[in-house]
């Protein structure tokens, strides 16, 4: 499986963005980004004129990096969303929002979506009652997500939970911090989606 192995910092500043890789640390002053919001490279600051295709694919990359979804992967993600009724993109995003991942990240039990997928992988969390180590796993309204006891005590875990408060939980998740424990409530709207994306520019990408 490919795996990027870089400073994930520069993926943000190529992108020129903020995606929120390195958890916590991104909320502080030590952010890369923060420090130097241009490209990588000897050339990151030269000012440049982006074509058409350009904009779309760094408006792709940016999504599928903020996810850590691999091409493939993510271009299944766009046909099944083209193929949902509803708005392409909008149906793109909730397919990515609602991704097992993703919302072990939201609830505040990983401090970012690589971390929450070895969470996942490990063995530290049940999904309805029953032993889940998928992290693409789609959730749905109901489903409860539980810490297993054995794991509560994991460092990362607990560090995790002690930080949410910078990013908050979002409205469409329930979590229950004393239980160790969260459910999805609700199907997540394009307004609960805060992270700057214009997913109408991948929709062109894919649609030429």
């Amino acid at each position: 499986m490919a795996r990027y192995t870089d400073a994930k910092c520069r993926i943000c500043r190529r992108e020129g963005s903020k995606l929120f890789l390195k958890g916590d640390r991104c909320f502080t002053d030590k952010c890369a980004y923060e420090r130097r919001p241009y490209a990588p490279g000897d050339h990151g600051r030269a000012r440049k004129k982006f074509s058409d295709y350009a904009l779309q694919l760094r408006e792709k990359q940016k999504l599928r990096r903020t996810f850590g979804v691999l091409e493939k992967p993510f271009r299944n993600y766009f046909y099944k969303a083209d193929k949902q009724r509803g708005v392409t993109g909008t149906n793109l995003l909730l397919l990515l929002e609602t991704r097992l991942d993703n919302v072990v990240y939201r609830m505040g039990y990983a401090n970012s979506r690589d971390q929450a997928r070895q969470l996942i992988r490990h063995g530290h969390f049940t999904l309805n009652g029953h032993k889940v180590n998928i992290p693409s796993l789609r959730m749905r309204i109901g489903d409860e997500i539980l810490v297993k006891e054995a794991s509560r005590k994991v460092p990362v875990i607990q560090e995790a939970q002690q930080v949410i408060a910078r990013r908050g939980t979002p409205p469409w998740l329930e979590v229950d911090g004393s239980q160790h424990k969260g459910k999805l409530v609700a199907v997540p709207t394009r307004e609960d989606i805060s992270f700057q994306i214009n997913e109408q520019l991948i929709v062109e990408l894919y649609s030429k």
